[in-house]
């Protein structure tokens, strides 16, 4: 039981009718409250989609005008009502979710949020993006209604995304992966999802390899001896969403080397005067050239120091 206070009378509401009562509270400041009890009238807690716990998110902030919910109500995200009202089976403007035979276009959908969101700067790349061309609407992935918004949450972002990037989750379930299903990482922590200038997949910053040096930094270098492949695409070698090899390699070593290495020398090392060819075939590389995204000692042009 929630207790608000009217010209000096303490009045008991029901908790989820908390916020409707202080729409009552007040009064004419709020042309259109007359309006948002018409909608709860029907949409109330019973529906399968929650729909009054908009009244504890931004969205529903009465003393923000930026969101026009204080002047227009619901109509200021769900449009043009009044064939809804008229008859029930009409949906709004704006239907989003509940009316799935009737559904609104998803672009007229993402039309009402980015009346509010153009100007946030982490859409700009929106039109451009891989979730944009996917004809993905922005609730998708949002909930609006809530307070708790699961995308939004490092601890179930991770579901959400995997919802449909069913092969990422799958990989992210292999022995050596980022701790995203953790809630250590999150896939925004590497992914704009709202579209990036970045290459391939909306990748946060302009290359895959400055994405990874944003945690990796020691693997940056500049370092005296380069290896070549290594500052050309971190993803040659590893596996970013999980791998059953250590350190998220695409396969093990030697396996993994000898795609590049194929030459007789990569296989022979000095056994008194004469080369032993073979002798490391089936030893992991890495077990002597442990600097191998690069070196800076004098005598490191083998990856070894």
């Amino acid at each position: 039981m929630a207790v608000i206070r009217k010209q000096g009378m303490l009045v008991g509401v029901p908790g989820v009718l908390c916020a409707l009562a202080l729409l009552w509270v007040a009064g004419p400041a709020l042309a259109d409250s007359a309006d948002i009890d018409t909608c709860t009238r029907c949409h109330d807690e019973t529906e399968d989609y929650p729909v009054l716990p908009i009244f504890q998110t931004p969205h529903a902030a009465m003393a923000d005008t930026r969101t026009g919910f204080a002047e227009r109500g619901c109509a200021a995200c769900h449009g043009d009502m009044e064939a809804h009202l008229d008859d029930e089976e009409e949906p709004p403007q704006y239907t989003y979710r509940g009316h799935e035979d009737e559904v609104t276009s998803i672009r007229k959908q993402n039309e009402g949020c980015l009346n509010c969101h153009e100007s946030d700067p982490h859409l700009i790349h929106w039109a451009s993006s891989n979730h944009e061309f996917g004809d993905l609407a922005c609730v998708s992935c949002h909930q609006i209604h809530t307070a708790h918004d699961k995308i939004r949450d490092r601890l179930t972002q991770h579901n959400v995304c995997a919802s449909c990037h069913r092969q990422q989750d799958h990989e992210m379930r292999r022995p050596s992966r980022h701790p995203v299903p953790d809630g250590e990482m999150a896939c925004s922590d590497c992914h704009q999802v709202h579209g990036s200038a970045g290459f391939g997949a909306d990748m946060k910053e302009p290359t895959v390899n400055e994405t990874c040096y944003s945690c990796h930094a020691g693997k940056r270098g500049p370092f005296l001896w380069e290896h070549f492949p290594v500052r050309e695409d971190c993803t040659t070698c590893h596996q970013p969403h999980g791998s059953v090899h250590r350190g998220l390699l695409e396969m093990r070593g030697p396996q993994l080397c000898q795609q590049c290495h194929m030459q007789p020398h990569a296989f022979a090392r000095f056994d008194g005067d004469e080369l032993d060819f073979g002798r490391v075939a089936g030893q992991n590389c890495l077990n002597c050239h442990s600097q191998v995204h690069g070196s800076n000692h004098p005598d490191g042009h083998s990856f070894r120091r």
